[in-house]
């Protein structure tokens, strides 16, 4: 699109703070442009939200990626919001970004790009962010390589907090008997979801994002998606036949008669395929027994982001000073 038809969907008190510089892309939700902050000279990402409250899933996710960003705005490897502005129809939004060269996602798109170091590195930076997440007793639910935003240093920053939530407002929900949270317009990316989410467990904890994170070194490790699945079947077939099966208590703890049959279902499909058997046969083994301890089907055996700073994958980077935490729960109102 030129850029001068670009401005036009701009409005004017915008384009007074904001020099357009060029269309980053568009999607579902909305536009992002390349711009320049008239006032500081910075260079920021400026995202145009269309109808962003047009229904009560939109608004929630609009108000979410705000609220929660607002609340993480000290973590150096979380995107920081600079700015909100209402649109003057008072259904579309601006946000502006600090702004970032590309994203996880396009650099492995483009092969062999990343350095045994740089991966090791982003592994670390995203255990980061997720760790301080997870000590304000929330999970970001949305983990992916195209959510995680990266410059020329390979400094990481994670981003589109829409589906965050706060764990200790979930289990206040829980105990209302109409409400059933853990599953409400859960659209985030089906590769990277954890097999309780794909099995309609109504209980999930931290380890949501740790299997997310998971996916995310795998994919770094294959120069593709791990799990590719097709659908919540193929996907439940694919994982199953990769990592070590479940017992049977933990398919009892999905609590879910629906996730139990579909594993049944799964469990008996593909041959199995074990983890070493995908990845290239050059892989650092550190960073094969990170993927096992990150792909766990139980969510309890999982490790934690805490624990996982500490493991030889990403030790040579580990520093305690850099890794904060947050001494309170983080919910928004």
């Amino acid at each position: 699109m030129p850029l001068a038809s670009a401005i036009v969907e701009i409005e004017d008190h915008v384009l007074k703070k904001y020099e357009i510089r060029k269309r980053l892309g568009k999607g579902a939700y909305g536009v992002v442009w390349k711009a320049l902050d008239r006032r500081t000279g910075e260079i920021v990402a400026l995202k145009k939200i269309f109808d962003a409250f047009r229904n009560q899933t939109d608004a929630q996710r609009t108000f979410r990626e705000i609220a929660f960003l607002q609340q993480f705005t000290d973590h150096p490897n979380i995107v920081k919001l600079l700015n909100v502005i209402k649109a003057e129809n008072d259904m579309d939004i601006y946000l502006v970004f600090e702004f970032m060269e590309t994203d996880l996602h396009n650099v492995i798109k483009r092969g062999n790009i990343l350095k045994e170091v740089h991966k090791q590195y982003i592994m670390y930076q995203m255990l980061k962010a997720t760790m301080y997440i997870h000590s304000g007793n929330c999970v970001h639910r949305d983990q992916k390589p195209s959510n995680v935003l990266l410059d020329s240093d390979c400094f990481v920053k994670l981003c589109d907090f829409g589906l965050a939530r706060s764990l200790s407002q979930t289990k206040r929900q829980l105990q209302r008997p109409d409400t059933d949270p853990a599953l409400t317009e859960y659209v985030a990316t089906r590769w990277y979801r954890a097999p309780e989410i794909l099995l309609a467990s109504r209980r999930y904890t931290t380890g949501v994002d740790m299997w997310s994170l998971g996916c995310i070194l795998g994919e770094m490790l294959l120069g593709k998606p791990l799990f590719p699945g097709s659908s919540t079947l193929n996907q439940i077939e694919r994982i199953v036949s990769a990592i070590s099966p479940p017992t049977k208590e933990e398919i009892a703890s999905i609590g879910s008669n629906y996730g139990a049959s579909i594993l049944e279902k799964a469990s008996s499909g593909r041959p199995a395929q074990p983890l070493e058997s995908i990845l290239p046969a050059q892989v650092d083994p550190n960073a094969v027994d990170l993927l096992h301890r990150l792909l766990q089907f139980s969510p309890d055996r999982r490790i934690t982001a805490a624990e996982a700073l500490r493991h030889p994958y990403v030790r040579r980077f580990h520093s305690p000073t850099e890794e904060i935490t947050l001494n309170r729960d983080v919910a928004p109102p």
